[in-house]
C-alpha cells in the first residue's frame, strides 16, 4: 500500500510542474544561437542554452517574472511570463516557444584596454595553425555535396496583391505566405544538386560530377553546373571571401588584425571538447569587412563554427542583411573538415521593403575521403584541370531519387514551392506573363510559340540622312529548331525613302565544345561595332545623348558572311570567316568616286580570316543558342590574321592584316578590380580608309568603356597601331571617409586609354580627300586619363574625362575635357 501511495503522490508532484523549453535562433538566418545567457529577473537565476540553441526551465508553478535573454552581437530579449502568457500558451503545463534574436549591439563591445589583448593572441594562434586546419592542406579530398536553394518575395501582402487584377488569375500562390517570422514572406522557387566533388593540391586539379540537379520551370544544363559545388566553394580559412562580384577580408586573413577588433568572451564545453567564443568587429567603417563570431577548439585552434554578417555600412548595393555561416566536425580525434556551411541574404531593389526578396543556401558535405588514390583515379579523367559533368538524366531525376538521396528532409514551406512551380508551368497565363516581363527587360517578345520579335528599343529612330526610321525584327525561338535560330529584319528611312535590310542564321552543330556555324547577308548603314553594354548608334535612347556640333557619319554597307568557330576543351577556339563587303559613304565621307578600281568593284573586298583565341577556364552562361561569358581567372589571348583576295566576288583589292590582344578582368582585394586589354596590329597595303585600322571614336555622351571618349568616329586613321585600356575600380576609397558619401555607397574609379598609330605615306596620300581630312598620330601618343563617380544611386555612373595627348589639340577634335554618363547594376 506504501508504494502505491508514494507513485500516486509523485504523480500528483509531478502533474504541477510547469515547463517552458524551446530554441533561441537568430531571427534573420534561423540559425541556433548556443550558450545564450538566459536570466529570470526578479528569481535572479539563470542558465545557458545548449550548443544547438535549446532550454528548459521548469517550475513548481507558472512564477510572475520576466525571462531577458542575452548574446553578443544581439539586442537583449524579454518575455513577461505572466498570466496572459500563460493563457495565450493555453494554460498547458508545458510551453514550447521559439526566441528569435535580432542583431545589434556590436559598435561599442570591443573596448581593448588592457595589457595582454586575449582576443589578439587568439586571433594569431587561429593564423598560425591554418596550414592544418584548412581543409585544403590535405593533397586531395572528395566528398558527396547536396546544394540547396530557395528564393522568397517578402513583405507580402496578400489583401493588396488580391486587389490587383493581373494577379487574380494566380492569387492561389498567396495561400503558400508564411506569417509565422516576422513580416509575411512568400517562397516563390527552389533548386536542389547533388554533386560528388574532387579536389588534388599539386597539380591542381577539380572534378565535380552532378548526379541530380532539380531546377523545375528552367531548362538550362549551363545553370545546374554553376549551382553546384565548384562555383560555389567559400572557405572562411582564406584571406579573402567572396560576396557577390566583391571579396571581403576574412577575419581570420593573415593580416586580419589590421581590419578587425578582436575580444575573446566566453568558454564552454561540448563533448568533453573545450571552445573558445571569439567574437570580432570592423575596425574602420566603410572597409570590405564582416562583423561576427566564432567557436575555437582549445587544442587545434580550429574553427567548429564561425558566423559572418555584413555591416549596415558594408559598400554592397541592394543587401540589407547578410549571413554566411559555416560549421566543421571532427573526422577523427583532431582532423576538422567543413560539415555544413549556410549563407542567406535579404536584397531590395526599390528602397527598403519594396522588392524585397530573401535567398537562403544551405550546402552539406557527406562521405568525405581525404588522400586517397581513388580520388586521384577520379581526376585522372579529366581533359582539362577543372571539370563540370552532368551525369545522363541527373536533371530529370524521379521524385523517389531526391527522397533517397538528399541530405536533409524538405519543409513545409520547401514541399510547398514544388508544387506551386509546377502548378503555374501548367498555366497559358504565366506564360504570357512571363512572355511580357521578358519583353520589357530583354527587348524580345515570342510569338506564336515558334518566332520572335524585337528588339524593340531599335524600332524607332531618327536621323539627318534617313529622317524617322522605323525598323521590325523577326526571328524563331528553341521551338522552331533546338539547334538553328534565324533572325532578320527591315527598315525603312521616310527621309530618303529607302529600305533596309538584315538576314542570318546561326546553326549550333555541337554546345559542348561549342561547333557554330553562321550566315549573314546585310544591306544598310553601318553603325560600327557595337558591345554588350554601348548604346548603339540605330538605339532610341542614343537620341537623346549625341554630343553637339559633331557632323554624323553615314557609310552604307552590303555585307555577306560565312562563319564557323570551333571550341576545344583546353579554351582554344578558332573562328573560319569568310566576308565580303561592299561599301558607299553617304554622308561626311570621302565619296565612292575618289576610289576608282580597274580590277573590280570600287570600295568592295572578299577577305578570308582566321582568328585564334585562348580563354582558359573560361566559363559561361548560355541558353540554347546563344552564351554570355562570365569571365576567366586567366588573361585571354586573341590573334587575327585577315586575307584581302582581289577579283573575288568582284573585289578590288589584295591585303594582309594582323591584329592581337592580351585582356584580362582580375579582383585585386582589398584594392577592388583591375581590367587592362593590350592591343595592337598592322595593315601591309595601301588601301581606302574602311579596310584600314579606324580608331574607335564615342561621339555621344554615354560612356563606352572600349572607345576613346574624347575622339570622333573616323577621326584618326591608322595602318599600324598599338594601344592599352585600364579601368581600376578602387571601390568607396576617398568616399569612406566622409559620412555623407559613405553612406550613399559612392565608389571611386580612375581610367586610362593610350593609343599610338602611324599611316604610311602612300596610304595618307591615297586618302586625302577635299571632302574630309583623316588625322594620323604619326607615332605620337594619344591619351585619355579619367575619374568619377560611381554607384550614384546605385545605377548610375559620372566619368570626368582628360585627353592630355597629342598637343595641340588637332583641329575638328571634341573639347579636351568631357562628362559621360552611364547605367549600369552591379552588387
Amino acid at each position: 500500500m506504501l508504494p502505491f501511495a508514494l507513485s500516486f503522490f509523485w504523480l500528483h508532484a509531478a502533474s504541477q510542474i510547469k515547463i517552458l523549453k524551446g530554441t533561441i535562433k537568430d531571427a534573420y538566418s534561423d540559425e541556433p544561437v548556443p550558450f545564450a545567457s538566459m536570466e529570470l529577473k526578479n528569481a535572479k537565476a539563470g542558465r545557458l542554452s545548449d550548443s544547438a540553441g535549446s532550454f528548459v526551465f521548469r517550475f513548481d508553478g507558472w512564477p510572475k517574472d520576466t525571462l531577458v535573454v542575452s548574446y553578443v552581437g544581439y539586442q537583449d530579449y524579454k518575455l513577461a511570463i505572466d498570466s496572459s502568457f500563460v493563457s495565450h500558451a493555453g494554460n498547458k503545463g508545458m510551453i514550447n516557444i521559439n526566441i528569435k534574436l535580432e542583431r545589434g549591439k556590436y559598435q561599442n563591445e570591443i573596448v581593448v584596454r588592457k595589457k595582454v589583448d586575449f582576443g589578439l593572441l587568439m586571433w594569431k594562434r587561429i593564423v598560425r595553425r591554418k596550414k592544418f586546419n584548412d581543409r585544403y592542406r590535405f593533397n586531395n579530398f572528395s566528398y558527396e555535396l547536396y546544394n540547396k536553394l530557395e528564393l522568397d518575395l517578402d513583405h507580402v501582402n496578400k489583401e493588396k496583391m488580391k486587389e490587383k487584377k493581373l494577379l487574380r488569375p494566380l492569387s492561389f500562390v498567396l495561400d503558400n505566405i508564411d506569417t509565422s517570422e516576422g513580416s509575411p514572406f512568400l517562397p516563390v522557387y527552389l533548386t536542389e544538386t547533388l554533386s560528388d566533388y574532387y579536389y588534388q593540391k599539386k597539380p591542381v586539379r577539380r572534378r565535380e560530377v552532378i548526379k541530380g540537379s532539380k531546377t523545375i520551370g528552367v531548362d538550362n544544363p549551363s545553370l545546374s553546373q554553376l549551382l553546384g559545388g565548384m562555383e560555389q566553394n567559400v572557405d572562411f580559412y582564406s584571406n579573402f571571401i567572396a560576396v557577390f562580384d566583391k571579396k571581403f577580408v576574412s577575419p581570420i586573413s593573415d593580416h586580419g588584425d589590421d581590419y578587425y577588433r578582436y575580444k575573446v568572451v566566453d568558454t564552454q564545453f561540448v563533448n568533453s571538447k573545450k571552445f573558445f567564443h571569439l567574437i570580432f568587429t570592423p575596425k574602420r567603417k566603410g572597409q570590405s569587412t564582416f562583423e561576427g563570431d566564432c567557436w575555437v577548439h582549445d587544442t587545434t585552434f580550429a574553427i567548429q563554427k564561425m558566423n559572418l554578417r555584413l555591416s549596415e555600412d558594408a559598400n554592397i548595393n541592394f543587401v540589407k542583411q547578410l549571413s554566411l555561416i559555416q560549421e566543421f566536425s571532427l573526422l577523427n580525434d583532431s582532423t576538422w573538415f567543413l560539415d555544413r556551411d549556410k549563407f542567406v541574404v535579404y536584397a531590395t531593389l526599390i528602397g527598403k521593403n519594396k522588392g524585397a526578396f530573401i535567398g537562403r543556401k544551405t550546402t552539406t558535405y557527406k562521405n568525405i575521403v581525404t588522400n586517397d588514390s581513388g580520388i586521384t583515379k577520379e581526376l585522372d579523367k579529366n581533359k582539362n584541370i577543372e571539370e563540370t559533368i552532368l551525369e545522363p538524366g541527373s536533371r530529370n531525376r524521379p521524385d523517389s531519387f531526391w527522397a533517397n538521396h538528399r541530405h536533409e528532409t524538405l519543409s513545409k514551406n520547401e514541399k510547398a514551392v514544388y508544387v506551386m512551380v509546377d502548378t503555374l508551368l501548367k498555366m497559358p497565363i504565366f506564360h504570357k506573363y512571363v512572355n511580357y516581363v521578358n519583353f520589357i527587360a530583354t527587348g524580345y517578345l515570342d510569338v506564336y510559340k515558334k518566332y520572335q520579335i524585337g528588339p524593340w528599343f531599335s524600332w524607332v529612330y531618327s536621323n539627318v540622312l534617313e529622317g524617322l526610321r522605323l525598323r521590325f525584327d523577326l526571328g524563331t525561338n528553341r521551338y522552331f529548331n533546338k539547334k538553328l535560330i534565324l533572325h532578320g529584319y527591315a527598315a525603312y528611312g521616310f527621309g530618303n525613302q529607302q529600305w533596309h535590310w538584315e538576314g542570318d542564321a546561326l546553326y549550333v552543330i555541337r554546345k559542348n565544345p561549342r561547333l557554330t556555324l553562321y550566315g549573314m547577308y546585310k544591306q544598310d548603314l553601318d553603325f560600327g561595332q557595337q558591345y554588350y553594354d554601348e548604346i548603339s548608334s540605330d538605339n532610341i535612347f542614343a537620341l537623346a545623348f549625341r554630343k553637339a556640333n559633331i557632323p554624323i557619319k553615314f557609310i552604307h554597307i552590303e555585307q555577306k558572311k560565312l562563319e564557323l568557330f570551333k571550341e576545344w576543351h583546353s579554351g582554344f577556339s578558332v573562328t573560319l570567316t569568310g566576308d565580303n563587303k561592299a561599301y558607299d559613304p553617304a554622308m561626311n565621307l570621302p565619296p565612292k568616286r575618289n576610289y576608282p578600281s580597274t580590277t573590280g568593284q570600287a570600295l568592295n573586298s572578299f577577305e578570308v580570316s582566321v582568328k585564334l583565341r585562348f580563354a582558359y577556364l573560361e566559363k559561361f552562361f548560355e541558353n540554347n543558342f546563344y552564351r554570355i561569358s562570365l569571365g576567366s581567372d586567366y588573361p585571354i589571348i586573341d590573334f587575327k590574321y585577315t586575307r584581302g583576295i582581289s577579283g573575288a566576288l568582284n573585289s578590288s583589292y589584295n591585303y594582309n592584316k594582323i591584329s592581337a590582344s592580351v585582356s584580362d578582368y582580375k579582383k585585386i582585394p582589398p584594392l577592388g578590380t583591375l581590367y587592362y586589354n593590350v592591343f595592337g596590329g598592322k595593315t601591309f597595303q595601301t588601301l581606302p580608309f574602311p579596310f584600314l585600322d579606324i580608331a574607335p571614336g564615342n561621339e555621344i555622351y554615354y560612356y563606352n568603356p572600349y572607345a576613346f571618349s574624347l575622339m570622333n568616329k573616323y577621326q584618326y586613321l591608322n595602318d599600324r597601331y598599338a594601344g592599352i585600356n585600364i579601368e581600376h575600380n578602387i571601390g568607396n576609397g576617398l568616399f569612406r571617409f566622409i559620412p555623407f558619401t559613405r553612406k550613399l555607397k559612392f565608389r571611386q574609379f580612375w581610367t586610362a586609354k593610350a593609343l599610338w598609330g602611324s599611316l604610311s605615306n602612300a596610304n595618307k596620300l591615297y586618302n586625302t580627300s577635299p571632302d574630309y581630312t583623316f588625322q594620323t598620330l604619326n607615332g605620337k601618343t594619344y591619351l585619355e586619363l579619367g575619374t568619377g563617380v560611381d554607384n550614384i544611386f546605385k545605377f548610375l555612373r559620372l566619368d570626368l574625362v582628360w585627353r592630355l595627348a597629342p598637343t595641340p589639340e588637332p583641329p575638328g577634335s571634341a573639347s579636351g575635357f568631357g562628362i559621360f554618363g552611364s547605367f549600369r547594376i552591379d552588387f
